[in-house]
Formats: C-alpha cells, sequence, structure tokens
C-alpha cells in the first residue's frame, strides 16, 4: 500500500509546487461581474527580455566642482541601473609625475568604489593627454578602448586622444583603433542595437576625416545605432545620417551652469533600452533625491579644482529694443577692451569676450561671467547683440538683429562697468 501512495503523493507535492510557481506569476484578471471593463489599461507590462536600463555619466573634470560627482554617485545608487558608462574626464589630470597621477585616480576610485554596479571607464583628454598618463591607464585598466555586448546590443567605448607616441595631445582615432572596431562589427553584425561612447564629439570637428572620425563612422552605416560624448560642458543632440548623436553637459565638470537654454546643467543621461531602440531621459542631479526627501550627502573631501585669475565682478543688466520695442532671445555680449598695460597678460589681445546674456519676453538680461547672474568685471566694453541660437540644437524663435549690432568690429554700442548700478538700455534701429 504504502508503494503505490508514495508516487501519489510525489505527484501532489510536485503539482503544488507548480501551481505555487504559476499564481506568483500569475497576472490580474478582471473580477467576473464586470465582463470586459478592468480598472488598469492593459496587461502588457514594460518589462520585455529586451529591455533594461542604463546610465551615462559626463565630464566630472574640466575645472570641476566640489561634492558633485560624489553625490551623483550617491543618486546613481538609488536609482539603480544595471550599469553605469562615462564619456571621460574623469580626473583633472595633465600632470607627469606618477604619485600625483596615482593620487588623481585613487580619489576617483574612492569614489565609484560606492557604486551598486558596474561602472565602465572611458578616456578623456584630461586622462590621458600625455605619455606618463597614458602609460598609467594601461597599467591601471589596461585597454584604452575596448568593446562589450549586453543583452545583445554592442557597446563600443572610444579613445579620441589616440595620438601618435612622441607627439603632442592631440585629437585623433588612429587607424589601429579603427581596424579593431571594424573587427569587432564584423563579428557582432546581428547585435540590434549599437552605442558609441566617446569623450570629444568630434563629429563637430571641421577636420573629422582627417583625424579619423568618418572612416570609423563609416563602419556603422548599415546599422542602427546611437552616440554619446561630452567634452564641450553643455548639451546638445544632433541627428547624422538618421542617428541620434548626444553631446552631454556635465556631472560636475567646470560650468556656468546657466540652465537649460544654455545646455549647462549637472546630470545624468538615463537610457531604457528597448526592442526598438533607446529611450533617453536626462536626469537633473537637483531632481534625485531619496525616500525620506533628506539631503544626499556627498564626499566632503572632493574639493573643487582651484580658482584662479579671476577679475573681481559688479552687477550689470540692461534691456534691448528694436525700435523702441523690447525683444526676446537676443545674444547679449560684452567685449571687454583690454588696456595696453594688460595686454601682454593676455598675449597681446587687444579684446575678449567677457560676459553675456540672453533677453527674455521683456527685452530685460542681466549678465553672466563666471556663473548665472554673477554680473561682468569693471572696465570699458563694445556690446554685441545677435539672435540667440540654443545650444541644445532645440528651435528657438530669435528675433531678426540688423547685422551691425552683431559683431563688434562694426557694433556702435559702448558702455563701461563700474562701480555701482550698471543698467543700460540698448534701443536697436532697424531700417
Amino acid at each position: 500500500m504504502r508503494r503505490v501512495f508514495l508516487p501519489l503523493i510525489a505527484a501532489l507535492i510536485i503539482g503544488t509546487i507548480a501551481y505555487s510557481a504559476g499564481a506568483l506569476r500569475q497576472e490580474p484578471s478582471a473580477p467576473s461581474d464586470t465582463g470586459t471593463r478592468t480598472p488598469w489599461t492593459s496587461l502588457n507590462y514594460n518589462n520585455s527580455d529586451e529591455t533594461f536600463r542604463f546610465a551615462v555619466v559626463s565630464d566630472r573634470t574640466g575645472g570641476h566642482r566640489a561634492e558633485i560627482f560624489s553625490k551623483a554617485v550617491a543618486q546613481l545608487n538609488l536609482m539603480q541601473p544595471e550599469f553605469v558608462l562615462s564619456v571621460g574626464d574623469l580626473i583633472e589630470g595633465y600632470s607627469t609625475d606618477q604619485q600625483a597621477i596615482a593620487g588623481m585616480w585613487n580619489e576617483f576610485d574612492s569614489y565609484i568604489s560606492k557604486l551598486q554596479m558596474p561602472f565602465f571607464h572611458v578616456p578623456g583628454n584630461h586622462d590621458v593627454p600625455n605619455l606618463p598618463m597614458i602609460k598609467h591607464w594601461k597599467s591601471k585598466f589596461g585597454k584604452i578602448y575596448y568593446h562589450f555586448v549586453y543583452k545583445n546590443v554592442l557597446f563600443l567605448c572610444l579613445n579620441t586622444e589616440d595620438f601618435p607616441e612622441g607627439q603632442k595631445q592631440a585629437t585623433r582615432i588612429s587607424p589601429e583603433q579603427t581596424a579593431y572596431f571594424a573587427k569587432v562589427l564584423e563579428e557582432n553584425k546581428n547585435v540590434r542595437w549599437t552605442i558609441v561612447c566617446m569623450h570629444k564629439p568630434v563629429w563637430n570637428a571641421t577636420n573629422a576625416d582627417e583625424i579619423g572620425f568618418i572612416a570609423f563612422e563609416k563602419l556603422l552605416q548599415d546599422r542602427p545605432y546611437t552616440m554619446f560624448a561630452g567634452h564641450i560642458h553643455h548639451y546638445q543632440k544632433v541627428v547624422r545620417h538618421g542617428r541620434n548623436y548626444y553631446q552631454l553637459a556635465t556631472t560636475g565638470g567646470g560650468s556656468k551652469l546657466r540652465g537649460i537654454q544654455y545646455g549647462e546643467f549637472d546630470h545624468i543621461t538615463w537610457v531604457t533600452m528597448k526592442k526598438d531602440g533607446p529611450v533617453l531621459a536626462n536626469v537633473l542631479l537637483n531632481g534625485i533625491l531619496p525616500e525620506d526627501l533628506s539631503a544626499i550627502q556627498p564626499v566632503a573631501e572632493e574639493k573643487g579644482a582651484p580658482i584662479r585669475d579671476r577679475r573681481e565682478l559688479v552687477a550689470a543688466s540692461g534691456k534691448v529694443l528694436l525700435n523702441g520695442q523690447p525683444i526676446e532671445n537676443a545674444e547679449v555680449v560684452y567685449y571687454y577692451q583690454v588696456p595696453p598695460e594688460e595686454q601682454a597678460k593676455v598675449k597681446g589681445q587687444k579684446q575678449i569676450r567677457a560676459s553675456d546674456a540672453v533677453t527674455n519676453a521683456q527685452g530685460e538680461f542681466t549678465l553672466s561671467t563666471y556663473k548665472l547672474y554673477d554680473g561682468a568685471p569693471r572696465g570699458e566694453y563694445i556690446i554685441t547683440v545677435l539672435p540667440f541660437k540654443s545650444r541644445t540644437g532645440l528651435p528657438v524663435n530669435a528675433p531678426e538683429i540688423p547685422a551691425i549690432y552683431t559683431k563688434p568690429a562694426t557694433s556702435p554700442l559702448k558702455t563701461t562697468i563700474k562701480d555701482g548700478r550698471n543698467e543700460i538700455t540698448l534701443d536697436l534701429k532697424a531700417p
């Protein structure tokens, strides 16, 4: 009798386990008395096998500001991407002293060691500007350009500082690097998407062909792809060959932080990889808070880069009129007229673009020099006014402005910035 019941009991146990597992996966269904009516829109959950999420961080250095990147690391742990990509300029660099170089990387390592997910390094001009720093990178990380595949998406991590050994730093994608990625792409023909990360947005370079970018870009022409870069410290999206190319803003790097219209902000780029391609969300760091809304504590030891040679500023503002009417989205630029006794300090320049602003709907503006609305240095200025072109690539309804006002060589607009209130009305005349 015992032998008869043992298989039956085993079958009941297996059936119960299978039922329980199925019940855990079971999707909600409408109550029987509501027919086809349900209090949900659909049961097509946004969790297909092809979907995953990663983050991209941009320039940390180039005049980095204190306690920003370490804060971003804590915020990434709140967001929980599957991994984090970079676009370079991770340390201030530009040193030939091995102890100093190691110290900068040790500091950076102390931040990213707190990440709860993988971090992929990409070299920037601050990271590998000379042979000692290139050697340190290779001894520390091995590869200076590389690739990986995740969920049938190919990731290419380029080095845009691939200049010949023994020569001065220069922007370049070497033939050897292009040959490496040609082989990688040939071996990964059937991936569903390709993501490219590099430091410099070399697609904007006037010598893009000469420095090797066009040869690399042609390798991608028969596949869907998306490119990410940094370096310029302001956000811009362009479309080339029907593909999206993104120049990211900063994640702690030097910036005036003048806001969205200038593309100047600290952010992470949140990428959701879907079956049909990536979906991007630019998440500003000041909008990422923990569940209790407490302030995220950065690492106090993350000091900003030393600030040198900054002139003292005074507040300066004004209004722009065209034939007596205020104009919006006019870019106002103040050109400092360098006195003869100061020209040696600025390599003989007689004129320097110093401060700028964009007018609001009332034609009003407030000047910025080193950061938003901080004013302008004392001195004599020529002022130009020209249609504002958004740094982000987004369309702007900019005014038409007579050409005479758009160049310092022809503009009749002049002013002196001195102590006290510096307010000016610029009344432009159009025929």
